[in-house]
């Protein structure tokens, strides 16, 4: 390792071994190899030496082995083994930090070695969320295609969990995802694109589209939520769950028409609902104390591994956030006022109706 890099580990190792060993520890920092500091971040990151072995595509005894060797070189008891599972001693933790930094920075590094070094990528394997806009998807691709006839492009549309896996086994140079309900990955790089608004709608047909004030929660649990999400991709006590009723469904088509057939409630993005909104077929609700109405959607690649030339240009072509705000805020607008028009035509012909009767 360069000396600039592997200081923070020295200082932090120095501080826990007799200053009669300073010189030795020096000496055998020296044998320290990234390949170490990576099985000891998987280790820890995993919580077992098992879990870090799949992760790392390694024996868990050699995983072990290779953590016994880099405790042995630094004289410092990184893990205690006494449990059913490691847990970090108070020496790992502190060390944990910058073994970070200085793999963090040898892959910075190698990326930007194989950037100069390498050309145009020979074929390009992208997989996108259901949740990102179709629009600007098409639109991207098609400048991709004129812009690069000679990558070939490969394309997944996948749900949260399977864009995480494409692009951690290598199978997808660039995943679009959208933040939630998961969390990328550590080695992932995020880059944001742009932000999509979400909206609880029902059918007019349905007992919650009467509300016109905010819906509390104890009215929502009497109704069906339906649940756009891969079951492997749902969180204990998910925060988005407004009723204990819940369908959960793997393809947003059927959760669209289950939403206009009148079987419950739930929140799509605008985007994909704003046809029905204007023309009626759904209605906007608002629950009381939702969670939140937006969700970020970005662009990830592996930190180790990032996207040639030709990647990079579409990544940077799908940044159109502000474009998308301004078009579903004027959506937004219309919307409502479209909704406020309609209710008052309403009670027009109620009170005419009223009037007739009399």
């Amino acid at each position: 390792m360069r000396p600039k890099l592997r200081s923070g580990i020295e200082a932090a190792l120095l501080g826990y071994v007799d200053r009669r060993d300073i010189s030795q520890s020096k000496i055998m920092l020296d044998g320290v190899s990234l390949d170490q500091l990576r099985t000891f971040i998987a280790a820890a990151d995993e919580g077992s030496f098992s879990a870090a072995g799949r992760r790392l595509r390694r024996a868990q005894s050699v995983v072990s082995q290779t953590l016994a060797n880099l405790e042995g070189q630094l004289r410092v008891k990184l893990f205690d083994r006494s449990a059913r599972y490691p847990v970090l001693t108070e020496q790992g933790r502190a060390l944990l930090a910058d073994a970070r930094a200085v793999a963090g920075d040898m892959d910075l590094f190698k990326a930007r070695a194989k950037g100069l070094a390498g050309g145009l990528e020979p074929e390009l394997s992208v997989v996108a969320d259901v949740m990102f806009p179709i629009a600007p998807l098409t639109d991207a691709l098609a400048a991709f295609q004129q812009k690069f006839p000679t990558t070939a492009l490969k394309l997944y549309v996948e749900g949260p969990s399977r864009v995480v896996q494409h692009v951690l086994d290598g199978r997808c140079a660039v995943g679009v995802m959208v933040s939630m309900p998961l969390t990328p990955p550590p080695q992932f790089t995020c880059e944001r694109l742009l932000t999509l608004r979400l909206a609880q709608v029902v059918s007019p047909l349905h007992p919650l589209a009467a509300h016109r004030a905010r819906i509390p929660r104890t009215v929502l649990a009497q109704h069906i939520q339906l649940v756009h999400i891969e079951r492997s991709d749902l969180p204990p006590g998910a925060a988005s769950l407004l009723s204990p009723k819940v369908w959960l469904l793997g393809n947003l088509g059927a959760k669209l028409a289950f939403l206009r057939a009148g079987f419950g409630f739930g929140g799509l993005p605008l985007h994909v609902v704003e046809a029905d909104l204007a023309s009626g077929a759904l209605v906007q609700i608002t629950p009381e104390d939702a969670p939140v109405s937006t969700c970020v959607i970005s662009a990830v690649y592996r930190t180790d591994s990032p996207p040639g030339p030709a990647g990079r240009w579409l990544v940077d072509h799908l940044k159109q956030e502000d474009a998308w705000e301004l078009k579903e805020r004027a959506f937004l607008s219309a919307a409502s006022a479209a909704a406020c028009a309609k209710r008052q035509r309403r009670r027009s012909r109620s009170r005419k109706s009223r009037g007739r009767s009399h």
